[in-house]
C-alpha cells in the first residue's frame, strides 16, 4: 500500500513515523514528589472465559460471587466486585481511590462509566441461557455529582429493561457511600449466540 504526501507516493517502508512528522520533542520528566505505587494481581482472562459458555449467565455470576470463578481482570484494575446477582438485577460495589482520579482529584468519569457498564452487562448476562454472551453496543452516562476517594464504597445497581434474542437493554444507578445518586446510565447490548 502506498500513500501520497504532496506529489510523492511513499511505500509503507518509506513512511515517516508520526513522531518524526509532528516533532514533539523530548517528553518532559514527570514530577516525582509524593509519588505512589499500586500493585495488584488478576487471573488469566482466558481461564475465566472458558467457564462462561458452560453455564447460564446467572450461574456464572453466582460462581463469581462465591469465588468459584475468578473475577475479571478489569475488576482488579478498577477495584470493584460483584456482590449480588439475581435474574435481571445485580449489585456491584466499587472502591474509589486516588489512582482512579483525574487532575482535579475526583474519580475520572471513564472509571464511573466502566463501573456502570459492568453492572448493566452483568444484569443482562444474568438473564442469558447457557452458551450465550453479549457485548456493549452503546453506553450513555449522566453524571450528577463528583465522586471522591473518600466516598467509598460506591454501589452500582444494574437492572434489565429488555432482553431479547438479539439485543438487551439495561440501566444503572451509581450511589456513593451516603446513598446519594452520583450517576445514571443506560446501555444496549448485542446478544451473541454460541461461538461468536
Amino acid at each position: 500500500m502506498s500513500e501520497r504526501i504532496g506529489s510523492e507516493r511513499l511505500t509503507d517502508k518509506e513512511k515517516p513515523a508520526w513522531s518524526e512528522i509532528l516533532d514533539l520533542g523530548p517528553r518532559p520528566a514527570r514530577p516525582r514528589a509524593g509519588e505512589r505505587q499500586r500493585t495488584y494481581e488478576w487471573s488469566d482472562p482466558a481461564e475465566v472465559a472458558r467457564v462462561a459458555p458452560e453455564t447460564s449467565g446467572l450461574d456464572f455470576l453466582q460462581k463469581m460471587i462465591n469465588g468459584e470463578v475468578a473475577p475479571s481482570a478489569l475488576s482488579r484494575t478498577l477495584d470493584f466486585d460483584l456482590v449480588e446477582a439475581n435474574a435481571g438485577r445485580v449489585v456491584v460495589t466499587a472502591r474509589p481511590a486516588e489512582f482512579q482520579c483525574n487532575a482535579i482529584g475526583t474519580v475520572h468519569g471513564g472509571v464511573i462509566a466502566s463501573w456502570a457498564d459492568t453492572a448493566m452487562g452483568y444484569a443482562i448476562q444474568s438473564r442469558l441461557p447457557v452458551g450465550i454472551s453479549l457485548t456493549t453496543l452503546d453506553l450513555q452516562v449522566r453524571y450528577l455529582r463528583a465522586v471522591r476517594p473518600d466516598d467509598a464504597p460506591v454501589s452500582i445497581i444494574g437492572t434489565t429493561d429488555h432482553v431479547g434474542r438479539r439485543t438487551g437493554v439495561a440501566r444503572a444507578e451509581v450511589h456513593d457511600a451516603d446513598q446519594r445518586l452520583v450517576a445514571t446510565a443506560t446501555t444496549s447490548c448485542l446478544i451473541l449466540p454460541r461461538g461468536q
